[in-house]
């Protein structure tokens, strides 16, 4: 296991390692977790998300994390940051956070928590201007987390992906700034 690279009351944060795929496949690739955003994948699928982490990393110091419980040492979720590299998307490049938490976790403030300190840590250590969110239209329990976040709609920045089923089109974006998520980042 790799160490820690966030703490937070109830989580470590840590990057994606080799051992990860399979406890990933068992309970974040499920119906439930993945509805959203495509359905459950492949294996191949999930593998490159994960080798594209370990490279973002590389790269640039951040990326995409497994959210454990530091209670229990057990797999809650995924969360992190990247570049926009959705081909459709208007805004290539910029910090993007997304998250994913397992169905018998879900309802209890995880994302939430997870999320908060991979905003400051994208404010903080990486001096993003802006931070954006993307997810389905419906998915409204993203949404209220991005609103909750104090995110804010941005309907320029939504665009349609012929990938994804016509009921989770149009992709939509949510974002905030560093002025926005708080003073003392200035």
């Amino acid at each position: 296991m790799t160490a820690p690279l966030l703490m937070t009351e109830r989580l470590l944060l840590r990057q994606i390692g080799e051992a990860d795929l399979d406890p990933h496949m068992t309970l974040l690739n499920t119906p439930a977790v993945m509805q959203h955003l495509g359905g459950v994948q492949p294996r191949e699928v999930i593998a490159a998300k994960h080798a594209a982490s370990r490279a973002s990393f590389a790269a640039e110091a951040f990326g995409f994390m497994m959210m454990e419980e530091r209670a229990s040492g057990e797999l809650v979720g995924h969360c992190g940051m990247k570049r926009v590299d959705h081909p459709l998307a208007p805004n290539p490049g910029e910090h993007e956070i997304g998250w994913l938490v397992r169905e018998d976790r879900w309802r209890r403030g995880f994302a939430f928590e997870a999320i908060r300190a991979v905003i400051d840590w994208g404010f903080t250590a990486f001096a993003a201007p802006r931070i954006v969110a993307l997810t389905a239209e419906n998915n409204l329990a993203s949404r209220g987390l991005m609103e909750k976040l104090g995110m804010e709609r941005r309907p320029e920045l939504d665009f349609n992906d012929p990938a994804m089923p016509p009921a989770y089109s149009p992709t939509i974006q949510y974002a905030i700034t560093r002025g926005q998520w708080g003073p003392s980042l200035d």
